[in-house]
């Protein structure tokens, strides 16, 4: 899946960009069971921004995908850094409780 961006509207500022999808879905590859959470990004963008629209069907190829939590979050986060190159990118990947445990897994990227 092709993750699309646009131009940044203003480069020559540093802000950061927060997206949070709380209604992802993978599966687990022990079990086959859905497993939900919710992934955010965070990013200081340089000379492009990612589109939500080609997000949003990006995080859909997860839904019948086995996977552990820890795999799905270093993926989109390089899968993101290759798509927009930010100067700094943050995923936060936040799992509803099972067997009760409650997972958060964080991975981050900054451009040397």
């Amino acid at each position: 899946m092709l993750i699309e961006t646009f131009p940044n509207p203003n480069p020559a500022r540093a802000y950061t960009i927060t997206h949070v999808n709380p209604e992802f879905t993978s599966m687990c590859p022990k079990t086959g069971l859905p497993d939900f959470g919710t992934i955010t990004v965070e990013y200081l963008p340089d000379a492009v921004c990612l589109e939500l629209k080609s997000l949003k069907y990006y995080y859909l190829e997860f839904r019948n995908k086995g996977i552990f939590y820890e795999a799905i979050t270093n993926q989109i986060l390089d899968d993101l850094v290759a798509a927009c190159n930010p100067h700094w990118m943050k995923v936060t990947s936040e799992w509803t409780t099972r067997g009760g445990l409650h997972s958060i897994i964080e991975v981050e990227h900054t451009r040397s």
